[in-house]
């Protein structure tokens, strides 16, 4: 018996990195996951990697149209909707000084736009006693350069997660924030030019972590899971570091 079995679980953003290592996670806990990606062929080849237990929609969290297409599929399974990780996002690098009209744009559409009417389209298929998760960052609370507008969507989301816990308490549904730091994964790779500068990047970051190395996509989802879950029933409006201890040491 999982502690997930007969729930049905939202991720959005689940092609790879912690996305994907969270629907494995649900599911192996006995959850049906549906998962969201705007690249058919990638999101069709997570939803096989997962097995029948996932199924895919394709979409960008900022079209609201393609949001309502999600929303559509899982009103059609007629079980509503248990847990909801509202993970998709990224962000480019950018200093105060390149920082340009589109850089600011996209980023906020899908980390803050995105977010937002995920979660609202979502309200009326939540059951009692949901659990909603946003992706937050340790970036939120830290000046890192070039990482500025990313950072100020990140401490949105924190934000949006009181307010919200506020409001869907009497629903019974609890919402609090995951905030990873440096977690190897493609999304963060990506941001150097090639796999050289990729593990460099990776080894400073993991340099600066008290732990002594960056994170796997897979510690992020258990933490997830636990917040998903009714362990953690007396849990919302929080913010849960999984950062190896850079933020809190």
């Amino acid at each position: 018996m999982g502690q997930f079995d007969g729930k049905t679980a939202l991720v959005t953003g689940a092609t790879s990195g912690i996305g994907l290592a969270t629907a494995r996670r649900l599911i192996a806990e006995g959850a049906a996951v549906i998962i969201t990606g705007r690249r058919k062929p990638e999101l069709d080849t997570a939803v096989a990697d997962l097995g029948p237990n996932a199924s895919g929609v394709p979409g960008d969290v900022s079209n609201l149209a393609d949001l309502d297409a999600v929303m559509a599929v899982i009103a059609a399974r007629g079980k509503g909707l248990d847990v909801l990780f509202a993970n998709a996002g990224g962000g480019e690098v950018a200093t105060l000084e390149q920082t340009t009209e589109a850089h600011f744009d996209h980023t906020f559409a899908i980390n803050v736009k995105g977010m937002l009417f995920t979660v609202q389209k979502a309200l009326p298929l939540l059951n009692p006693g949901a659990s909603i998760v946003l992706a937050g960052s340790s970036a939120a609370t830290s000046g890192t350069p070039s990482f500025g507008t990313y950072g100020a969507t990140k401490a949105a989301v924190r934000a949006y997660a009181r307010t919200w816990a506020a409001e869907l308490a009497e629903r019974d549904i609890r919402v609090n924030v995951i905030a990873p730091g440096p977690i190897d994964t493609p999304g963060l790779s990506e941001l150097a030019p090639d796999p050289a500068q990729a593990q460099a990047l990776l080894d400073t970051l993991a340099s600066g972590v008290p732990i002594g190395r960056v994170g796997h996509a897979d510690e992020v989802a258990a933490a997830v899971a636990f917040l998903a879950s009714s362990q953690s029933s007396f849990i919302t409006g929080t913010e849960l570091a999984v950062d190896g201890g850079l933020k809190q040491i």
